[in-house]
């Protein structure tokens, strides 16, 4: 691979989207500072920390919110590149970011943190609405300041979608029963975290998305929640019981305003009730598809991913007792029996 020299500076690099964007910006051997809160963290972000470090990232510590302090750290460090992965309660501190980047003019791309759906299109119920429509404001902000931008629209990330839980990738899929949304029927698009790192860090230098929402729309992983849980099955040898979860069911969790459970459950009945993933065509000047870019680079599975989860449950004791990791199969389907017993 090429190795790219634009300096690059990714804020939220600890978060689950922004360690892979770190990552595939480290992977292109580009020179990537990383920028994190001062002060004490949890041992999880400690650790990814180091881990970036020892990959070459630049730690910096300081607050994304000081528009004096990211002034000085643009110019002295010369960025080409501001990438923004943070979470919800910091979506707002970006309008100083976005003040910092126009006050020094030498920034040639920003990426706001988006990594999730077309702000613009999609139309959630409360809570989830709020998180947009801050987006949105960050979005017109970095408009109105004339910033190259791109948006990053990569919609689900390749995980079971727990609708009750603060991020899927934080849950093994399902072994005991799948709730599955309505019908079932309604699909949507699911890209492994590495796929989000990689093709950001494509797009990023690429001109053609230039002031463009990229959408990432894998063929092969168009699923609707049916096709998920028999693919899970499959995996696992074993059919589920299937409890449905209804509109009302995801509705009354989103109006329980337990933050940040209730902001899942309000995407979630956007994604597989209302479709808000494919209730649009990509054919607006301002919209691209990521695999029309780069056709010949293929994305990971979600068969593929499910695979890991397998390889995770072999690593656990069946029922927590015992210290020896299962060896096939027939183990894994042992743990399976323990966890619905």
């Amino acid at each position: 691979m090429a190795q790219c020299n634009k300096r690059t500076l990714i804020i939220g690099a600890t978060g689950f989207i922004g360690r892979f964007v770190a990552e595939a910006s480290l992977a292109t051997g580009r020179p990537t500072l990383v920028l994190v809160r001062s002060g004490a963290t949890s041992t999880s972000k400690v650790k990814t920390i180091r881990a970036l470090q020892e990959k070459g990232a630049i730690i910096l510590h300081g607050s994304m919110g000081d528009r004096n302090f990211i002034e000085k750290l643009l110019k002295e460090n010369e960025v080409d590149v501001v990438i923004s992965a943070v979470g919800g309660d910091s979506i707002l501190d970006q309008l100083t970011l976005v003040e910092a980047i126009k006050a020094v003019r030498t920034v040639k791309r920003f990426l706001p943190s988006e990594f999730g759906h077309d702000v613009d299109r999609a139309d959630p119920v409360e809570p989830g609405l709020t998180m947009y429509n801050e987006k949105r404001k960050v979005r017109r902000a970095v408009e109105e300041a004339g910033i190259p931008y791109t948006y990053i629209c990569c919609n689900s990330i390749a995980a079971w979608p727990y609708h009750d839980n603060t991020h899927p990738s934080d849950v093994l899929p399902p072994l005991d029963k799948f709730q599955i949304y309505g019908d079932g029927s309604v699909k949507a698009y699911f890209v492994a975290g590495t796929d989000i790192g990689k093709f950001t860090m494509k797009a990023v230098d690429d001109v053609r998305t230039l002031s463009k929402n990229v959408h990432f729309r894998p063929t092969c992983n168009f699923l609707n929640m049916n096709e998920l849980a028999s693919l899970w099955e499959k995996k696992i040898g074993k059919t589920l019981p299937k409890v449905t979860v209804t509109e009302d069911d995801l509705l009354s969790a989103a109006e329980e305003m337990c933050i940040p459970r209730s902001i899942v459950a309000s995407f979630t009945h956007d994604i597989f009730i209302r479709g808000c993933q494919i209730n649009f065509p990509i054919e607006g000047p301002n919209d691209i598809e990521v695999s029309s870019l780069y056709p010949d680079i293929p994305f990971r599975s979600v068969d593929e991913c499910f695979d890991d989860y397998i390889v995770e449950i072999q690593q656990q004791p069946a029922n927590g007792i015992g210290g020896g990791a299962p060896n096939s199969m027939v183990e894994v389907l042992a743990i399976t029996a323990a966890t619905c017993a």
